[in-house]
């Protein structure tokens, strides 16, 4: 099996960088040296041949059992693909660009795609794919990537290499920190001497482009018997890293329990400082909870010492004074409002 790599390069912080192993190879029927044989392709004495892209992404060696997910077809991986048959449009006029591009709604997932033409001549074979990446990846213009030093990323990893830059250099204003000040290098990204720190993200888009498709070259020769092993390359992919999704998921679900939980146990706690309180001596605590509730009192009344005190010390003291019609709905009011702050 021939085997080739292709690079995609770029930085990443939160992705996980995968390879998927795309296969090409080809089979042939009814060709000259073929006569006599039963393949049980194409039409009887007609030269063809068949030519299958095939892929799959390929596992991360010693993953737990607990972390595999089932694998992802191929076509999942694919936005565009274009393959471009080299030859004689005299001989074969039609069919020598193909083009898959993804389906619109919901479409079974396909591990490969095959293609099938008639002929007998040998056939160079351009196949352009335009990989579906998470988070969506940009080819950098030369003038940014020539200062960041990447030449693929995705938008935010753009924005947030740019802001590294600013800050190793120093380039944010003494006075006003939404302003980066220009260094040699950065001025003919901005065009100017400074820029506020809000324009950032429209500053990096004009220079983000499509990324460069994966092209692959394959040659097939119809008068002679294919290879037995198809040819192979190794094609990097960033993707979400769905385990660790998983994980934070489930992580937050545990935070908001945990939450819950102290919650729980701060009432439970208050409670008991409450009950205990009046078991240790139930005289002392009435007489600190009446004077708890008096000065709650005065300050829904909006009255106090510093406002004349219209409730007085001797009104007070008289249990009548607790019998008054609007005292029961001051003190639910009260205690409404202190339980609500308290959760």
């Amino acid at each position: 099996m021939t085997r080739h790599t292709y690079f995609n390069v770029g930085i990443d912080w939160d992705r996980l960088l995968k390879s998927i192993e795309l296969f090409i190879s080809h089979t042939v029927s009814g060709q000259v040296w073929q006569v006599g044989e039963a393949d049980g392709e194409g039409e009887a004495g007609i030269p063809a041949w068949s030519l299958k892209v095939e892929g799959r992404l390929l596992e991360v060696p010693n993953q737990r059992s607990r972390d595999r997910v089932a694998p992802r077809k191929f076509s999942t991986f694919v936005k565009r693909m274009i393959v471009d048959l080299d030859r004689d449009p005299t001989l074969y006029p039609d069919g020598n660009i193909v083009e898959w591009p993804r389906p619109q709604g919901v479409q079974p997932p396909l591990d490969g795609f095959t293609i099938r033409r008639t002929g007998d001549q040998p056939t160079r074979v351009r196949i352009v794919t335009h990989l579906e990446q998470s988070p969506e990846q940009y080819k950098l213009s030369p003038e940014l990537a020539n200062i960041m030093g990447i030449k693929e990323e995705s938008r935010i990893g753009v924005i947030q290499a740019l802001w590294n830059y600013i800050k190793i250099n120093g380039l944010q204003d003494k006075v006003d920190r939404r302003r980066i000040r220009a260094d040699d290098y950065l001025r003919p990204i901005f065009g100017g001497d400074s820029i506020v720190f809000q324009q950032l993200p429209q500053l990096a888009n004009r220079f983000l482009m499509p990324p460069d498709p994966v092209i692959i070259h394959y040659t097939l020769n119809p008068g002679v018997p294919p290879p037995e092993r198809a040819s192979a390359w190794d094609i990097e992919i960033k993707m979400e890293d769905t385990n660790l999704k998983n994980r934070m998921a489930t992580s937050t679900e545990l935070d908001d329990e945990i939450g819950l939980l102290v919650q729980s146990l701060h009432n439970s706690h208050t409670k008991r400082v409450f009950l205990q309180s009046f078991a240790d001596d139930p005289a002392k605590f009435i007489h600190t909870w009446l004077e708890s509730q008096s000065r709650d009192l005065e300050s829904i009344l909006g009255s106090g010492p510093s406002e004349g005190a219209t409730i007085h010390t001797e009104e007070l003291r008289r249990s009548d004074f607790f019998r008054l019609p609007w005292f029961e709905e001051a003190v639910a009011i009260q205690e409404g409002m202190r339980l609500a702050s308290k959760q």
